[in-house]
């Protein structure tokens, strides 16, 4: 059994795998101001509660968009296990043929979904990560990952509403009760949701057309994504697991 890391800018999710099943995952938040100290024993607490001796582990992988979490992270599971942790980043084997300009900008999470990806659909493939941005990755026949957008995801965007504007409350991410609201916090809640689809379903269009007479995969994950992808007219898979089942595949290749 190994642990599978996956550090982002909100949260962190830790995943106990075993073969190619999760035997269970875990969510803490993501505090850059945590020693590797701090990590350490919050994990070892963590995996113990589960019944699972941190010392009983073959290894483990992490990915993550924060660097100074990375180095953190890597040598607090490292200390915990006694084994190596690899991290998703340069001089890592996972089969992709990267077409941006700049390879190396290319963030792990957007790495570990297309390796996840490419695994379970038939590409070509376009890949929503919702969380604390919107990432949307684009990968080609061949195994080429060739690009893809960049957006503020959608409790940022929430929040960046009821800051800015005096008489709009904070809300939470809800499924919408209406489409025309009749609230302040409902149209909030309709604007985000059904807003969010609708961009979704023009971005998914938009791609298709440059994949002319080819059937377009379409795969959504990330904490947000099973709220917005209920109301888009595309067909979204959405795939809870998607980051878990790369890093458990990228393990493999470099083992």
């Amino acid at each position: 059994m190994i642990l599978a890391i996956d550090v982002g800018n909100t949260n962190t999710v830790l995943g106990c795998l075993k073969g190619d099943h999760i035997e269970f995952t875990l969510r803490i938040r993501s505090d850059r101001d945590k020693t590797a100290d701090e990590y350490l024993l919050l994990i070892d607490g963590l995996l113990r509660n589960q019944g699972v001796d941190p010392a009983s582990l073959e290894g483990g992988i992490l990915s993550s968009v924060v660097p100074e979490l990375r180095i953190v992270m890597k040598n607090a599971m490292e200390r915990l296990t006694g084994k190596s942790f690899l991290a998703v980043g340069t001089g890592i084997k996972t089969g992709l043929d990267i077409r941006t300009d700049n390879p190396a900008q290319l963030g792990a999470d957007l790495v570990v979904d297309a390796v996840a990806a490419l695994a379970k659909y038939k590409p070509p493939l376009v890949i929503f990560d919702m969380g604390t941005a919107t990432t949307i990755g684009v990968i080609s026949e061949g195994r080429n990952y060739e690009g893809g957008m960049l957006l503020p995801g959608v409790n940022v965007s929430l929040e960046a509403l009821s800051r800015r504007a005096a008489q709009l409350p904070a809300i939470s991410l809800q499924h919408p009760k209406v489409l025309i609201g009749k609230t302040t916090e409902d149209c909030m809640r309709s604007g985000i949701v059904y807003g969010t689809a609708g961009m979704l379903d023009g971005v998914i269009d938009r791609i298709r057309e440059q994949f002319s007479g080819r059937t377009l995969s379409v795969v959504a994950t990330g904490g947000n994504a099973p709220v917005i992808v209920k109301y888009c007219r595309n067909k979204i898979v959405y795939d809870k697991y998607l980051l878990m089942d790369g890093l458990w595949a990228i393990y493999q290749k470099n083992k």
